[in-house]
């Protein structure tokens, strides 16, 4: 038996014959101090509801609970994986609920029903960046959630909290540090997960900005999606499909820079250009 009296996730696995599939993204997390070091990074859990997606056989769910979470929410598609998550709700009653559903599918506000929400989770990594953003864009803000602590590929959360005039700057970059505070809080290597995937992940921990610069959302997205679908032209390119000279002259901007140049600050200015426009 294990730390919090349930069998090692190695046997878990066995035993209800949980391969990972690679077509769902998945990549299981077995150890446990790992688990528990992600739970921790999430601050004090014993006030609020956890909405975890993609639990697998349960490892991070496991440390959830056993690092207080009030109430863990978990989302899982793999119907495989339900009754292992079963086996970990008995163990803790009236404190886990197992959602069967596609996380793409599935209104997280909604789920949160009003309570204090954290998400924590070891995202699948073919749907992680899509959840991030749609998090990252919700229409109410501040959001439903007070932080997010999530496992991404260490390609990716280099992208999440990348600074201006860096490779890794890009779109991702601009919506998080917009509406959030986020740093990486420690990276996972391969070994650590069955099966080890290619390349070393890292936990990124997000805290949303109160009062983030005002703009229109979806006309930064708009934005920011024609700046960086040609990085490498000059922004009077680049945007000249949103009428871009109007745009740059309206804010002030040198049209000979280039996306990665422009700051957060900047791109608000230009996404409000848009909006002023109508």
């Amino acid at each position: 038996m294990t730390l919090d009296g349930l069998p090692p996730l190695r046997d878990v696995i066995e035993r209800h014959e949980l391969q990972a599939k690679k077509s769902l993204g998945q990549n299981f997390l077995l150890d446990l101090n790992l688990t528990g070091k992600i739970a921790r990074t999430a601050g004090d859990l014993s006030t609020t509801t956890v909405i975890e997606v993609g639990p697998g056989p349960g490892g991070l769910t496991r440390a959830l609970l056993m690092n207080g979470a009030k109430r863990v929410i978990a989302i899982e598609r793999d119907e495989r994986c339900l009754a292992a998550l079963a086996e970990v709700s008995a163990h803790y009653p009236g404190r886990l609920e197992v959602v069967s559903g596609d996380a793409l599918k599935t209104d997280f506000a909604a789920l949160a029903g009003g309570e204090p929400v954290k998400i924590v989770a070891n995202l699948p990594y073919n749907i992680g960046t899509e959840l991030l953003i749609r998090w990252l864009t919700v229409p109410q803000w501040p959001p439903f959630y007070s932080s997010m602590t999530l496992m991404f590929q260490r390609e990716v959360a280099q992208r999440i909290v990348a600074a201006p005039d860096s490779d890794a700057y890009g779109r991702l970059s601009i919506l998080a540090g917009w509406r959030t505070q986020a740093r990486i809080a420690f990276d996972v290597p391969p070994q650590a997960f069955t099966p080890p995937p290619k390349v070393t992940s890292s936990v990124v921990h997000l805290i949303p900005r109160e009062n983030p610069l005002p703009a229109d959302v979806r006309v930064l997205g708009r934005v920011t999606e024609a700046a960086f679908g040609q990085r490498r032209k000059m922004l009077r390119q680049s945007l000249k499909g949103i009428e871009g000279a109007r745009l740059l002259e309206a804010t002030g901007i040198d049209g000979t820079r280039r996306a990665e140049t422009l700051d957060i600050a900047e791109f608000v200015a230009l996404a409000n250009a848009v909006s002023r426009k109508g």
